[in-house]
């Protein structure tokens, strides 16, 4: 598969190789995608529906397909998906204990040029809350390909996070891995954590930091609910410090779930960095990536500073 391959385009395939044969599958959005999910709706009459720009009533729509054995799709935005319908996501599919697939685009600041309206970093805080969730962040086509068509039929809130930056690395990806945190690059000094699609600048600054003598230990985690602690906790005994690169926000990501891990082990020392709370500045995602800390030269000036520790 085109380590290249946009998210979305590959979104709208596995909808159409699935769908051919599922029937079940109905897959939703919120007037957006639909030019290039023609090819489902043509394939797969019946099993697509552009509901409009009504997030929450598409929720609540996909709970009634779920109650009837249907398996729901439902794809826009990540602030309209989210933070938006939180409410009807948690009454209809966490309290009620059943299942749906979220798809969303546009996370972090991904369409950082349409304002902060279209951004959203606290998505997987708000979704961790939910005990039959999982959250997946997958960096590649093959990977969102892979999650999801081992996924859709469960009975959880299935979160699917699609980028627009994947991060163009190779991996071989094993399916009995799905879900499992996947070692990189073999180090003994310092343990850095890449969540999706950051793996691109973490491992950049791996390169780097080999360079200046330091044996890095780089770990990439495309599914952080449920979170592989064996393989974390493994790594940061050996080296004794962690450093962790995600773009959920820095209060309240993935980095307070490794810090769990780690109440009994005073010894271990680490840092991190993720979006700087509430961003609303206009700019490309480079821009706002520099406000937050996001940045190539940001990330090895604070390794620095923690390796010196």
């Amino acid at each position: 598969m085109d380590i290249n391959k946009k998210l979305r385009n590959q979104f709208a395939d596995t909808m159409l190789e699935i769908g051919k044969k599922d029937k079940k599958l109905i897959v939703m959005v919120s007037d957006i995608s639909h030019g290039i999910l023609q090819s489902f709706n043509k394939s797969c009459k019946g099993q697509f529906y552009n509901v409009g720009i009504c997030e929450q009533a598409i929720v609540n729509i996909a709970a009634g397909l779920k109650k009837v054995g249907l398996h729901p799709v439902v794809h826009t935005i990540a602030p309209f998906m989210i933070e938006r319908c939180y409410e009807q996501i948690k009454l209809d599919f966490g309290y009620q204990n059943i299942g749906i697939n979220l798809i969303s685009v546009g996370g972090t600041y991904d369409y950082s040029k349409l304002g902060s309206t279209h951004h959203c970093y606290t998505d997987f805080s708000l979704l961790n809350h939910l005990p039959n969730c999982k959250i997946f962040v997958p960096g590649s086509a093959k990977e969102f390909d892979v999650m999801f068509k081992q996924n859709y039929k469960n009975n959880f809130i299935n979160y699917f996070r699609l980028t627009e930056f994947p991060h163009k690395i190779q991996i071989n990806y094993s399916r009995k891995r799905l879900g499992k945190a996947i070692k990189i690059n073999n180090g003994s000094k310092l343990t850095i954590i890449a969540v999706g699609p950051k793996l691109g600048i973490a491992q950049s600054v791996t390169r780097k930091l080999m360079k200046m003598k330091v044996s890095v230990d780089l770990i990439y985690y495309n599914c952080i609910k449920p979170f592989d602690q064996i393989t974390f906790l493994k790594s940061v005994r050996k080296t004794k410090k962690f450093f962790l690169i995600e773009e959920f926000s820095s209060e309240g990501g993935f980095y307070g779930e490794c810090l769990k891990l780690l109440k009994k082990n005073r010894n271990i020392i680490s840092d991190h960095v993720g979006v700087k709370p509430f961003v609303h500045s206009y700019g490309s995602k480079d821009y706002l990536d520099s406000i937050s800390g996001l940045n190539e030269k940001n990330i090895i000036f604070k390794i620095k500073k923690l390796l010196r520790a």
